[in-house]
């Protein structure tokens, strides 16, 4: 399939490219793209939380007092979950949320997230996309040009003006093409990709 070249407002119409159409053609599989998407987020959970149980703790390994005789109850160390400083009941443990995700399904959920990109006109390709400087006004200057205001660029070529100049302005962002992932795709209003790009995840996403 074809698709057209961004070009800047008032420019007149742009060159067009070939696609792949598995790519940018398919049907929206919602229910991949969900399962996808909730197992990317699951996998940047920390889980990390975690409390010490009562054989964690330092301490205890004196018992406070004798068994009897001295009128209190029972205590065999001051390390117990009633005990200031003690260990807790039912201690938490790090967690892993990660939920497997096989090549297949990735690749499928984010080949129908770029065809519906496409189709909801959310998708812009240029040739390249690079700044002379890192200045942020000149991103904003040439974002403006296209009609754009939130979005995602991905870049084949590592352009640290273009990272510098981005940083600074709110809901927008650069990508390198290897680390584009589906819950990026879909936050973002708009996604502008060099062709460059567009033919590394072909060959990726085939």
């Amino acid at each position: 399939m074809e698709l057209a070249l961004a070009m800047p407002e008032n420019a007149g119409p742009g060159k067009t490219v070939q696609v792949s159409e598995s790519m940018f053609g398919s049907a929206f599989n919602e229910p991949l793209v969900h399962q996808v998407v909730t197992a990317h987020q699951a996998a940047a959970r920390s889980g990390t939380s975690a409390w010490k149980t009562r054989a964690e703790v330092s301490g205890g390994g004196q018992k406070p007092w004798r068994q009897k005789g001295t009128g209190r109850a029972r205590a065999g160390t001051t390390r117990g979950p009633i005990w200031r400083g003690g260990g807790a009941a039912f201690a938490g443990a790090p967690q892993d949320f990660s939920q497997k995700v096989n090549k297949k399904m990735y690749r499928g959920a984010m080949r129908s997230i770029f065809s519906e990109l496409v189709r909801q006109n959310r998708l812009r390709l240029v040739e390249t996309f690079s700044l002379e400087s890192p200045k942020t006004k000149a991103l904003v200057s040439k974002l403006k040009a296209f009609g754009l205001k939130e979005t995602m660029i991905v870049i084949d070529v590592i352009d640290e003006n273009l990272y510098l100049a981005a940083r600074n302005i709110p809901r927008v962002t650069v990508r390198y093409v290897d680390n584009v992932d589906p819950v990026s795709l879909i936050r973002y209003e708009n996604v502008i990709m060099t062709v460059g790009a567009v033919r590394r995840l072909e060959e990726v996403l085939a």
